[in-house]
């Protein structure tokens, strides 16, 4: 049995490693918003073809590729915007360290953005159910959006 070993593995192996190690709570937030962006943008698309069959004569309400490309974008900006919270962190722990502070967290506002990125996708994922016929319970989304008051106030 031949063993394949690479300097390119073991660079990412350590790589993911020190990342897991230092950003503990910000791995497992992350792959949830990964895997809400894509139910969001899959909820987003079965939406509009739901809109497109109950009003056929209506160009407002069909899918567009445009739109699409446009909301793919947007969940770029999302992982943009996190890169900057993140290196915000880094930085902020860095310059408390070389203070001879301590900063016990080292993820506070890459896990906030996250968790802010969470709710909004959360929110569209309801707002494409309910385009697709569902009926929501208001206090589900009552409740996220008081989700998303606390976080915004958090960052202040």
């Amino acid at each position: 049995m031949k063993t394949n070993f690479s300097l390119e593995k073991s660079i990412i192996a350590v790589l993911g490693a020190w990342i897991s190690n230092t950003m503990e709570l910000l791995i497992p937030t992350l792959m949830l918003l990964t895997i809400l962006m894509v139910i969001d943008y899959i909820s987003g698309m079965l939406a509009a073809k739901k809109e497109a069959l109950e009003y056929p004569d209506k160009p407002q309400y069909r899918w567009s590729s445009k739109k699409s490309i446009i909301g793919i974008y947007k969940k770029i900006g999302y992982i943009l915007t996190i890169l900057v919270a993140v290196s915000t962190d880094y930085l902020i722990h860095k310059f408390a360290v070389e203070l001879g502070l301590r900063f016990d967290s080292q993820t506070l506002f890459g896990l906030l953005v996250s968790i802010w990125f969470i709710i909004n996708e959360l929110l569209s994922i309801l707002e494409n159910a309910n385009r697709m016929g569902v009926a929501l319970p208001g206090f589900l989304v009552k409740v996220l959006m008081n989700m998303k008051n606390n976080v915004d106030h958090k960052g202040e």
